[in-house]
């Protein structure tokens, strides 16, 4: 049996740069949350945290919704998203606790929990499916 590709205008298939996308935007994004816990002047820290802000929380939101189509994934995932920001912030704000690295750190947990749910469920389905 022999595959074959579509090859685009700059000549490599449009497929064999996401995960090269996929691992670039997690180094921005893990820089952005670096530069916020170690509290650095870098200019580059507002923007790159802004970006891990908007990115974690999609990411596992992102994860749960599989089952959408590619367009619709990304509106709810970011939406989403800036509304795990806003009610992090928001709790934050409540309890008189807010600070940049306690924000930052608030949602890699709840990223990191939800990414982690996604996964136990999936496993759980799959484990399901060969009994």
């Amino acid at each position: 049996m022999q595959t074959t590709h579509t090859e685009t205008s700059s000549g490599t298939s449009g497929r064999d740069l996401t995960p090269l996308l996929a691992g670039a935007a997690t180094a921005v994004a893990g820089c952005g949350a670096l530069l916020a816990l170690i509290g650095s002047d870098s200019p580059l820290r507002a923007p790159l945290t802004l970006f891990f802000l908007l990115a974690a929380p999609a990411a596992g939101i992102a994860a749960a919704l599989r089952g959408f189509d590619p367009f619709a994934r990304v509106l709810a995932s970011l939406a989403g998203s800036v509304v795990l920001d806003m009610l992090v912030a928001q709790g934050m704000l409540a309890t008189h606790r807010w600070s940049a690295r306690g924000g930052v750190l608030a949602v890699t947990v709840i990223s990191v929990l939800v990414l982690l749910l996604v996964l136990m469920r999936r496993r759980r389905a799959a484990k399901g499916q060969d009994l």
